[in-house]
């Protein structure tokens, strides 16, 4: 990928965009340089500007590196705090500048940005980080019900250590990037499974088939900070999601997965469908207690599990559907004319290919999208997979 000047690009969410980054005086500031070069991982510019007790907290020179430009910590005849911002971003937030700003107090630069933001309804996201005692003060609630009810953003945190702390950079941005992006044409409802499925041949013993769920992760992350609201059914994975998404519903066998996916149909109505997980053919008939250890010859039946895909499509009037095919040791000819196969049996808008030797071999394996109308894209590697998804479900928009 491209790299900006001190960061390499991740991605593409928050390109062309112009942040402000607001830094009170609270200690996290001191994690305002790890911010800011995670919002220009994904494209964004970022202006970082800091009150007199942020600069307490952390030099405004260390957050000038951070963030790729000058640090503005006093009054100066640019006035930048005037200018057009995509978003301003208080982090940290905290409770005297949330105070400040609600009463309208002007005494600084960020005050100043932050009152004509919400003046031209600039979107403002505060991340308040506090003492729990403080954050647990009832005043404490009252303005931040009052930020949620004049149109502001809260980010907040689990309790840690006694604190209300920063969340990562990385759990900010990806909400930064929903919110601005979420007022893109064609937003959608997508629904994914994702992951492994297990199910048990004795009482400590299971099968289980092979998938990480990295893909499913990954499309996961993107779709969502491209502004979609996204829900994961997801089962046995070793891979990590990179932050924390909104709505994950664990199930990790054939049964449990298909019930979920079922109720997110009913309950959710998704536009989107998305088949990314690996699930199991066939299924151990359980046997009772365990299995002695170092009895030979051991036999296991396996019974065919119900085809998740149909039963699913079949509780959705109209949505698009993408489903997943791998297979091994086959030419990409023959791999394209099952997935087509694949997609004409389920009546899928679109199967995404790929092969088992390509994911094991060093660098980004190959994939190919297929679309219902005959369309076939090699995919290089699955930051592509994921921009051409998003692509694709974004132009059959209603």
């Amino acid at each position: 990928m491209v790299s900006d000047t001190g960061v390499t690009l991740h991605g593409e969410t928050l390109a062309n965009r112009r942040i402000l980054l607001a830094i009170t005086g609270g200690i996290a500031a001191v994690e305002s340089i790890k911010l800011s070069r995670e919002m220009r991982r994904h494209g964004a510019e970022v202006l970082p500007m800091m009150t007199k007790e942020a600069t307490k907290v952390v030099t405004p020179l260390a957050v000038s590196w951070g963030a790729g430009s000058e640090a503005i910590s006093d009054w100066n005849p640019s006035m930048a705090q005037l200018e057009a911002f995509d978003a301003i971003v208080v982090a940290p937030a905290t409770r005297n500048s949330i105070a400040k700003h609600l009463n309208g107090i002007m005494d600084s630069p960020v005050m100043m940005a932050l009152s004509a933001g919400r003046g031209n309804r600039t979107p403002l996201i505060f991340v308040p980080s506090m003492h729990s005692d403080l954050f647990d003060d009832p005043v404490t609630s009252e303005l931040l019900d009052s930020l949620t009810e004049e149109g502001s953003y809260v980010i907040v945190d689990d309790e840690k250590e006694g604190k209300r702390k920063q969340p990562t950079a990385v759990e900010i941005v990806s909400q930064l990037c929903n919110i601005l992006n979420s007022s893109l044409p064609n937003r959608k409802k997508i629904a994914l499974t994702l992951g492994a499925n297990s199910s048990p041949i004795d009482d400590v013993r299971s099968i289980v088939n092979t998938s990480t769920g990295k893909t499913g992760w990954s499309l996961s992350e993107y779709l969502y900070r491209m502004g979609h609201r996204v829900v994961c059914v997801a089962g046995k994975t070793s891979a990590d999601p990179k932050f924390k998404l909104p709505d994950v519903r664990k199930s990790d066998s054939p049964e449990r997965m298909l019930q979920e996916a079922i109720r997110v149909s009913e309950e959710e109505k998704p536009d989107v469908w998305i088949f990314s997980s690996a699930v199991l053919d066939y299924i151990p008939e359980p046997i009772s207690g365990k299995i002695p250890s170092g009895e030979s010859n051991i036999s296991v039946t396996l019974l065919p599990t119900e085809k998740h895909i149909p039963k699913i499509l079949s509780k959705m009037q109209d949505c698009v559907s993408i489903g997943f095919k791998l297979e091994s040791n086959i030419e990409p000819t023959s791999l394209i004319n099952k997935a087509t196969i694949l997609m004409e049996k389920y009546s899928l808008s679109a199967v995404v290919a790929n092969r088992l030797e390509d994911l094991r071999t060093p660098g980004p394996p190959r994939r190919w999208l297929i679309e219902s109308n005959g369309s076939v894209t090699e995919i290089p590697d699955l930051h592509s997979l994921c921009s051409e998804i998003e692509a694709y479900i974004t132009s059959l928009a209603s």
